[in-house]
């Protein structure tokens, strides 16, 4: 990564996934499949910004000094104190500018953004306020933090009466919205934080949704936070490093695209980022979610190119067929029209591509996709 039922009646195809709608649902306003993945997308690709590699380190920050400089309470304490007395603005500032200058600041920055907008969210009346004043820096770790506080509040006890109301505010204003989505998204790894990482408790919960859109998203987002917490000062038991396709190969099979969606990043860290090996593992995915992995697997080409035309092209050549290179080519592009939001670059990667029938590929892909910026 750059820096995730019962009563079926149809199922609809996203990102080479399957989502599911479920006859209970009366929703209003359609929701559009191929925005939900274009938001999850972004959430992925908005967090190239958050890689160490990416920053010339300065000095060391002076915030926490000496033993403390490596104590996550220290900097905790120091920027929910600045978030309750001058407020986000000051302390993403301080963020950022810690960020540039501690390796360690770069280490824990998504759960430092998390802990910002935990203190938000006991500043504001409802989550929609919150929303409104916040910064996505570092993994969009502040508006996960306001669903963690908020959900925090609630306990989990209760939580299965007010998952509905949570985002109701967000949806209201504006339904399938990117801030309906960060919110429903959010529900995800707030359920996470709140159940302690347990991956299968957190799904269930999220099926508490009654809008299958709302459902899918919030899978995502528990999905992500059990890869992303692999990095960020976090432990879960539903990584294996042994086992790189779990806990996909796991999970019931409505949950397994949006998993898919997310995995790669961490199939690549347990494979020292060998896209060789990883295009291997994914053609040991069930056989209808091998080409959501290969998706995956081209968007990761993208993030860690910082979409270089020659670079991800060259990654998905490494493909050992039509499926492989074509669904990492599908990935790749739309990563390059969520990161740059034009497709004018994609239309580059797609003229640098060999044959005819990768390049129609990834143009039609490409086609399709900026329709929904």
């Amino acid at each position: 990564m750059k820096r995730l039922i019962p009563g079926i009646v149809l199922l609809l195809v996203v990102a080479g996934g399957v989502v599911f709608l479920n006859a209970r649902e009366k929703e209003t306003v359609s929701p559009d499949r191929r925005a939900l993945e274009l938001f999850t997308n972004q959430a992925i690709s908005g967090e190239r910004i958050s890689e160490p590699s990416q920053i010339d380190l300065g000095e060391e920050s002076a915030l926490c000094e000496g033993q403390a400089q490596a104590d996550f309470n220290c900097y905790e304490k120091i920027f929910a104190d600045l978030t309750k007395n001058e407020g986000i603005v000051a302390a993403f500032a301080l963020l950022r500018a810690e960020y540039a200058k501690s390796a360690y600041v770069q280490s824990q920055c998504h759960p430092l953004a998390h802990v910002i907008g935990n203190t938000a969210a006991t500043l504001f009346p409802d989550v929609s306020e919150a929303y409104t004043k916040g910064d996505s820096f570092c993994w969009s770790g502040y508006y996960h933090g306001v669903l963690e506080g908020v959900i925090g509040r609630i306990g989990y006890s209760n939580l299965g009466k007010e998952m509905n109301s949570i985002c109701k505010g967000l949806r209201d204003a504006r339904a399938y919205s990117f801030d309906h989505y960060n919110c429903v998204h959010g529900l995800g790894h707030g359920v996470m934080a709140v159940t302690n990482n347990e991956l299968f408790q957190s799904l269930e919960t999220c099926d508490i949704l009654e809008d299958s859109w709302e459902r899918t998203s919030c899978w995502s987002g528990a999905f992500m936070e059990n890869v992303i917490v692999d990095n960020k000062n976090h432990y879960t038991k539903y990584l294996k490093p042994e086992n790189p396709l779990y806990p996909c190969s796991a999970v019931n099979e409505q949950y397994k695209g949006t998993c898919y969606l997310m995995q790669t990043s961490y199939m690549l860290k347990v494979t020292l980022g060998d896209f060789q090996k990883v295009f291997d593992l994914c053609g040991q995915a069930e056989t209808n979610h091998q080409n959501t992995c290969y998706q995956s697997l081209g968007r990761d080409a993208s993030g860690r190119s910082l979409s270089n035309v020659e670079q991800t092209k060259a990654t998905c050549d490494l493909g050992k067929n039509f499926a492989q290179r074509s669904n990492c080519v599908i990935g790749a592009v739309k990563d390059f029209i969520s990161y740059f939001h034009s497709d004018a670059q994609a239309k580059e990667l797609c003229a640098s591509l060999d044959g005819a029938d990768l390049q129609k590929v990834c143009k039609d892909t490409a086609e399709s996709y900026a329709t929904v910026l």
